[in-house]
């Protein structure tokens, strides 16, 4: 095995580790080259992130204060200063996407987290932020709600890059993948498209999973019930990884591949451990294999370079993550409504942070008056 196990991640196994974090300090600093050194191969963001990056630092106030003197309102000011991110991390990265021919490199930014029940906004935002950032390597993010599965297929549809985020139900992720192959077929009408040049992820979130399952767990009180905390996240992760080889196998793919198109790859977010009781690499160690991509904030990417167990495992012990799955099921605990629930809550904690950094830049605007 390699020394370095980060790099091991995409030589020996097919998974690439990529960074769930940005700031402008990252740039600025260089620390985002040598993070890219040391074998991460893309970089995710969202309104969390952009708010603590914002908010806890002084790096963005100088840039914004041009921008308010030029006239730009508040909003417009924070998507150009994450724009200006965007685009520094996207020229950090794109030796990697030259290197994997497209396949990673990627960049991710999310739209305004407001329009997550809102198709047509949806649609219109995402085309708008793919053409002002205007980079071959930036991956706009679409929640995968219901109603941005329209979006979704119509921006593959029309060669845009797109990384599918708040996924954490199986029925979900199939109709996340139905989307992406809907989009690549209506591509592929044009005989002159080039399906190569179009890449996605399925932003899977695990450990959210454990928390919420293990609340109800705890609260049905059984022994059975006790048995599966902390088994949920990952078995769901492996049925996940089912419905991918499934669906990107047989005639209907087949088709799609011979014009070069790319699967669209599961992605592992939120693989944080939440619950201090278990291990704090679980999340990356069980589901390690071909064709994912892993997005790791700093405290997980490094404790998986110290102490990570580099090996496929997402794709053993198969038979024991549907026995979970009916297990969870009979002591009365009903994933559909998990996966639900985790939705609303994550489209809300992502509107929340939207809304507390604009209104901070609403009070730096005024002391800058």
């Amino acid at each position: 095995m390699s020394e370095n196990r980060i790099i091991a991640l995409h030589v020996e196994q097919g998974q690439s580790p990529w960074l769930d974090n940005l700031k402008r300090d990252y740039i600025t600093s260089g620390q985002l080259v040598a993070i890219r050194d040391n074998g991460v191969r893309g970089l995710t963001s969202n309104p969390s992130i952009f708010q603590k990056a914002i908010q806890d630092s002084s790096d963005y106030d100088e840039q914004f204060a041009q921008l308010r003197a030029e006239g730009a309102s508040i909003d417009d000011a924070y998507w150009a200063m994450v724009i200006r991110d965007i685009h520094s991390a996207c020229d950090v990265f794109s030796k990697v996407y030259d290197h994997s021919d497209g396949v990673d490199g990627y960049v991710s930014v999310e739209v305004a987290p407001g329009l997550a029940h809102d198709g047509p906004g949806t649609e219109a935002a995402a085309r708008d932020l793919h053409e002002r950032i205007n980079r071959r390597n930036v991956m706009v993010k679409i929640p995968g709600t219901e109603e941005g599965l329209a979006p979704i297929e119509q921006m593959i549809a029309e060669g845009r890059c797109i990384n599918v985020t708040l996924i954490f139900g199986l029925d979900r992720y199939s109709k996340v993948i139905e989307a992406y192959l809907s989009g690549l077929e209506r591509l592929a009408d044009d005989p002159n498209a080039d399906l190569s040049q179009v890449s996605s992820v399925a932003s899977f979130f695990i450990s959210r999973v454990d928390s919420e399952v293990d609340g109800r767990l705890d609260a049905i009180d059984s022994g059975a019930a006790l048995a599966l905390r902390g088994k949920a996240a990952v078995a769901q992760g492996k049925l996940a990884y089912q419905l991918f080889i499934e669906a990107f196998s047989g005639p209907r793919w087949e088709v799609l591949a011979t014009r070069g198109a790319h699967v669209q790859r599961p992605l592992w977010a939120s693989t944080s451990t939440k619950n201090a009781a278990y291990p704090d690499t679980l999340y990356v160690d069980e589901l390690i294999g071909p064709d994912t991509v892993n997005t790791l904030p700093e405290a997980t990417l490094g404790a998986f370079g110290d102490h990570g167990t580099v090996a496929r495992r997402v794709d053993a012990d198969v038979d024991e993550a549907r026995a979970v799955w009916q297990s969870l099921a009979d002591v009365g605990v009903d994933m559909d409504d998990v996966a639900a629930q985790l939705e609303r809550e994550g489209v809300a904690s992502f509107a929340t942070s939207f809304d507390e950094l604009i209104a901070a830049l609403e009070s730096k605007a005024a002391d800058l008056t």
